[in-house]
């Protein structure tokens, strides 16, 4: 059986993910502290007995503990951090006819899907999109836009909060927000070298270095050593300007891959595939702009909140750069589980 359909299997391959996305990014973050350090030591150590002399790998300390501390704290806070950026309100106590039925649906849902009724956030959005966030079935969340609840049925809402709870089930929720925490930090901290590169001047200015003749004069004539550390320092730039890009590849690859489960899941747990058939066609037909609902948690939702014409069409480049699968193959394969057809009929199915 794949792992895909073993639920089983697909928890503890997002567990899995889990642990290596927090690894690889300790050790992205060991590369730039230590590898820094290297480029330093090379360009100092020839340097006179009254200039600097890099020894001390504090680079690489520095910014290994900063990476662990960003790692727990993506962790520990993600979640909020994810429902705090769109500005959403917790749903205690429902009032309105929406919320009620609201309410209700989420309760529904959680019956079905055998887990425990997760919070309930509205999100002050015209734009019609949902998401879960949290740790694991105990702390989960869904959110869903006032857009949303203005736009669809109950059917259409029941569905669409079934997709969420098939995330929650399957623990794509740990992995996403846990995705989108690190994908904000690394943006802002990219963002921050690109300025100091770009605009900030040599950033080894000032250090001082290079070897010296035995004149006492700086040998700039460089040699192998030389050579090293230019082209090191390329690729410790690269990595910095290229970090935000391999978080925001990594984000949308989680997310395109689980889209169709949550598909299918919300299927099983309300035994009415069109009803996300119809819901899904009308969130890809509004066209109420996305105010709440920024890049970092875009992967997170069931339609992409920041531009849905990549997601669109299909090929090689949405593959790459789509934050999910196209609409109206979701749709389609939505329509052939309601109507019994053959895989085959389903475009782009084997």
């Amino acid at each position: 059986m794949s792992e895909n359909g073993n639920l089983f299997a697909q928890q503890e391959a997002n567990r899995r993910r889990s642990r290596r996305l927090v690894i690889g990014f300790i050790l992205f973050f060991a590369w730039l502290g230590f590898g820094g350090d290297f480029i330093f030591y090379e360009y100092t150590k020839g340097a006179g007995p009254g200039a600097y002399h890099h020894v001390v790998p504090f680079f690489g300390i520095i910014l290994t503990m900063i990476a662990a501390s960003m790692a727990w704290w993506a962790w520990t806070t993600g979640p909020k951090r994810v429902l705090w950026s769109t500005g959403a309100r917790e749903l205690t106590d429902p009032e309105t006819p929406q919320e009620k039925q609201l309410d209700n649906v989420v309760e529904e849902m959680a019956v079905a899907s055998g887990l425990p009724k997760p919070k309930i956030w509205i999100i002050p959005d015209a734009d019609p999109n949902a998401l879960a966030t949290g740790h694991d079935a105990n702390t989960s969340s869904v959110a869903v836009t006032q857009g949303l609840l203005d736009l669809c049925s109950r059917d259409e809402l029941q569905a669409v909060v079934a997709h969420e709870m098939g995330h929650i089930k399957n623990l794509d929720v740990r992995l996403m927000t846990q995705l989108a925490a690190l994908v904000g930090a690394i943006t802002l901290i990219g963002d921050g070298v690109g300025r100091m590169f770009f605009y900030g001047g040599n950033p080894l200015g000032g250090m001082g270095g290079g070897r010296r003749s035995s004149g006492g004069d700086r040998d700039d004539r460089g040699g192998g050593s030389g050579v090293l550390i230019i082209v090191l320092l390329v690729l410790w730039i690269v990595s910095w300007i290229l970090a935000p890009i391999i978080m925001r590849l990594m984000a949308l690859g989680v997310s395109r891959d689980r889209e169709y489960l949550a598909d299918a899941m919300s299927a099983q747990f309300t035994r009415n595939p069109l009803s996300l058939a119809t819901a899904l066609g009308k969130i890809e037909d509004a066209d109420a702009p996305t105010k709440s609902i920024k890049g970092g948690a875009a992967q997170m939702c069931i339609a992409d909140p920041t531009g849905r014409h990549l997601n669109s069409k299909e090929g090689k480049v949405a593959e790459l750069f789509g934050t999910h699968p196209p609409m109206a193959l979701r749709i389609a394969r939505l329509k052939a589980m309601g109507y019994q057809a053959q895989p085959a009929a389903i475009p782009g199915s084997r």
